[in-house]
């Protein structure tokens, strides 16, 4: 009996480590030029505190034109914002943008429906490939699980959990102060995760600072089918 009941506490808590382990991603498209990402911003701030949720904000360059060259931003972003795009159907990139998961995406601007896309991600069912760092971090082990067909992608995120002030001094939000949490400063593909166990090797950071995520997902601004984030950087 003894056994048997301690091998019940086990079961049950089992799903609440592997949902601890798997926080919903919410990836915040927003460019300090931009006069509409401001409650965007200070509501990403926000979620970034809840736990078990991943907020990744990530400033595009495509408003720069305005008057603004964000501080943050860079081509990349773009790009990844570009692959959602594509992905979901729709017409064009803009900013606010949220993305769930990788799943589904928002106006940045619409706190209630970003906060119930955000909570049906957390209920989802999950069954992600192990995840585990290595040699103090400088490699990444993903485990065998089902992987989409084609494969999925492993993409390495560095931000800087800090909260920032910026004071823009021209364009849309001229003598105003952007507020913005955890702007990520690195995007990279480490390479193709196949459903068999693989080993990716993770570069140096090329800041002080900042905190590692590894994501798997799907190929081409897919879904995020696993998330591992590194304790100590």
């Amino acid at each position: 009996m003894r056994k048997a009941a301690l091998l019940s506490l086990l079961l049950l808590a089992a799903p609440a480590v592997a949902a601890a382990r798997t926080p919903v991603v919410v990836e915040l498209y927003t460019a300090q030029g931009c006069g509409a990402c401001g409650p965007a911003n200070a509501y990403a701030a926000k979620l970034a505190e809840r736990p078990g949720v991943l907020v990744l904000t990530l400033p595009v360059d495509y408003w720069d034109y305005l008057g603004w060259s964000d501080t943050f931003a860079k081509p990349e972003f773009t790009e990844r914002q570009k692959a959602y795009v594509a992905k979901l159907a729709l017409r064009e990139p803009y900013t606010p943008q949220v993305i769930v998961d990788g799943r589904t995406q928002a106006n940045g601007v619409k706190a209630d429906r970003v906060d119930k896309l955000v909570k049906d991600a957390g209920r989802a069912a999950h069954d992600p490939p192990d995840m585990r760092f290595i040699q103090g971090g400088r490699r990444i082990d993903v485990g065998s699980g089902h992987a989409p067909k084609g494969g999925a992608e492993v993409w390495l995120i560095r931000y800087d959990p800090r909260e920032q002030d910026v004071a823009v001094k021209s364009g849309d939000n001229k003598g105003q102060t952007v507020v913005q949490k955890n702007v990520v400063r690195e995007v990279t593909r480490l390479g193709l995760w196949k459903g068999h166990t693989a080993t990716f090797r993770l570069p140096a950071a090329a800041e002080d600072g900042l905190k590692t995520v590894v994501l798997v997902q799907q190929a081409h601004g897919g879904r995020i089918l696993g998330v591992a984030q590194l304790k100590k950087g």
